[in-house]
């Protein structure tokens, strides 16, 4: 065919990162930002916003007054080749945070990274989220928490930059931070939950 015109399909609903970052600054919602797809954010449970509070609590008493640092839900992340930008239910970053650009919301250094598992979202942190995440350099933990039931799972990136997965229940009951070299038992992770 002499008149065929040959190109490559055009990538319908891509989001640049550049429109994703302008969009989601002038949105009073939050969205998470995975490949050129923007995802609503729904809303948190009561139990899921104890188990936040918990750890979060804990970790700020801790490590007040030392070079890391525990960040909210409403803190955005990003990885190096920036095709994820997501909004972690908690952090940690030690040293310096460095931040993407001069608006001040988006992390590019944490540590320690915390997703509270859902039933609707447990799919989306073990996988999706966790591909993105183990491109960050400075990630050295990955910290999954069960908000049904009582049960942690915990990635820590090894020298060979292998992650090694730690399945966590009430039989050991603790939860060790290896980063900041902190203990947090179940009891206080789910404390008021009824759990």
């Amino acid at each position: 065919m002499e008149n065929e015109v040959r190109e490559p399909a055009p990538k319908y609903n891509y989001i640049s990162p550049q429109e994703y970052l302008l969009r989601e600054r002038a949105s009073d919602l939050r969205h998470e930002y995975f490949d050129g797809h923007i995802i609503a954010m729904s809303g948190a449970s009561l139990r899921h916003n104890q188990i936040e509070r918990n750890i979060t609590g804990s970790l700020f008493s801790f490590l007040s007054g030392k070079k890391c640092q525990v960040l909210p839900a409403n803190m955005r992340v990003t990885n190096p080749s920036q095709d994820a930008y997501v909004y972690p239910d908690a952090s940690i970053v030690c040293d310096e945070p460095k931040l993407e650009d001069d608006k001040f919301d988006t992390l590019t250094n944490p540590s320690v990274i915390f997703e509270l598992l859902s039933p609707s979202a447990a799919g989306v942190d073990k996988g999706r989220k966790f591909f993105f995440y183990r491109e960050i350099p400075s990630l050295k933990e990955y910290i999954m928490i069960g908000s049904t039931r009582r049960y942690i799972i915990a990635a820590r990136r090894q020298s060979d930059n292998s992650w090694l997965f730690e399945n966590i229940d009430d039989s050991q009951g603790v939860l060790t931070i290896q980063t900041i070299n902190f203990t947090i038992t179940f009891q206080e992770i789910y404390d008021g939950t009824g759990l």
